[in-house]
This record gives structure tokens, C-alpha cells and sequence, in this order.
């Protein structure tokens, strides 16, 4: 098993693949916004003591808005591009239930380059929550997962998770800024070997080891 220590390659373009992408940049601040303020919503919904009249009023009024909103839609799997700070670029769904610039359930978890891999910090409301006061453990493993598969992308190596391990050391706290590390530690042919961890404070919550198999991508136009 190696270690790729090569210059990392330039990402396919998804849009030579037949995939709609749009800048990041590009992303409209009205949109950021509505997705910031549903984000809001979403905790809201899910922690609100509001009298009936109120939740009936709110139901109908999110009806109304979903149904202004639903006239124009993206294609599915339609892409972001985002320009990172070391000036290498990165491709992601954008929708992406992790790290989607327009998904409101999305906490986001940005990750940004450093020597090692990957890093990024997120906090978590209820909205997360699984045994009270914690992330729940899925969410938990779903971060790790996006970190991963992220460290193998940023190495030029993108691919889909075959195999992920997740150790729980202790509960990872709702309302605590969590820091997210992860990279890769070897290649076998097709095969990427990444890993990951959680720290609160400095302490590791919860560590990943997984297995990245690299797409075959057909040349494009096929």
C-alpha cells in the first residue's frame, strides 16, 4: 500500500460528463439566505411549544411558499464548484445532506486544506440530535463520512465509499464547536485508504478508517 505523494491531478469536469454545475460563487445571496432562515426554521419546527392556531397558520403559510418555490427546479445530481483558498478547485453535490451550499438540513460542514488533509469546524443544534443533549451517532458517522470521502477527492483520487468504520470514544456534544479532521493514508489500485476524527476541545469523539474505491469515469461524451 502507498501513500500518493504525487502533485494532485486536475478533478474531471462534471459538466463533460452531462451534469449541470454551477459556481459557487454564483449562488445567489437571496438563496443563502432563504436556506439560512429554513435551516432556523427546521430547529424551530422541531423544538416549538406554539398553540394550534399558530402551527396551523405556519403549516399554511410553508405550504404557500413551497409551492412558489416548486415552479422551478434543479436537475438531480446537479453540481457546485468551489474555489478553495489554496487555489485548487472542488466538486460537490449541491444539495449535498452534509455539505450542500443549498440544502437547509445540510449543518454545513466546510473543510479546507492543510498539510495533513482536511480540515473544518461545525457546530450542531437539535436539529441533530439523537440521546439528549448529543449528536445523534448516524450524524455522527455521516460527518465522517463526508470528511473521508472529501480528503480522497482533495488528493485527486474522488470515489465512492465502500467500506467505513466508525469507533465512538465518547459522546459528541449538540451546541460545541467540532472540529473535523480527515486524510488519506494509502492507495491500492482503484482502492483510497482514508481516515478521519472528531475532536471537542481536543479530545477525539469519534474516529473513522475507510475504504474509497475511485470512479472509472468514461471518456467524455460517452
Amino acid at each position: 500500500m502507498t501513500v500518493n505523494t504525487q502533485p494532485v491531478p486536475a478533478l474531471p469536469d462534471p459538466r463533460e460528463y452531462g451534469l449541470s454545475v454551477v459556481d459557487a460563487a454564483d449562488i445567489p445571496p437571496e438563496l443563502r439566505s432563504l436556506v439560512a432562515r429554513v435551516h432556523d426554521l427546521i430547529d424551530a419546527v422541531a423544538n416549538t411549544e406554539a398553540d394550534t392556531a399558530t402551527l396551523a397558520e405556519a403549516a399554511a403559510t410553508v405550504e404557500t411558499l413551497t409551492d412558489r418555490l416548486n415552479v422551478a427546479r434543479r436537475d438531480v445530481g446537479a453540481m457546485v464548484q468551489r474555489d478553495l483558498r489554496d487555489g485548487t478547485v472542488e466538486y460537490g453535490t449541491v444539495t449535498n445532506i452534509v455539505a450542500g451550499d443549498t440544502n437547509p438540513v445540510a449543518p454545513p460542514l466546510s473543510l479546507e486544506r492543510t498539510p495533513e488533509g482536511l480540515r473544518g469546524d461545525v457546530t450542531l443544534s437539535t436539529t441533530y440530535q439523537g440521546p439528549p443533549g448529543l449528536v445523534h451517532g448516524g450524524w455522527v458517522a455521516a460527518l465522517l463520512d463526508q470528511a473521508v470521502g472529501s480528503a480522497a477527492a482533495a488528493a485527486g483520487m474522488p470515489g465512492l465509499t465502500a467500506r467505513l468504520e466508525v469507533d465512538y470514544r465518547r459522546p459528541t456534544p449538540l451546541f460545541t464547536p467540532l472540529e473535523i479532521t480527515s486524510r488519506v493514508t494509502g492507495a491500492e489500485r482503484r482502492k483510497v485508504f482514508v481516515a478521519g476524527e472528531i475532536r471537542v476541545n481536543g479530545e477525539v469523539t469519534a474516529e473513522a478508517t475507510a475504504i474509497m474505491v475511485q470512479f472509472q469515469l468514461p471518456e467524455p461524451g460517452e
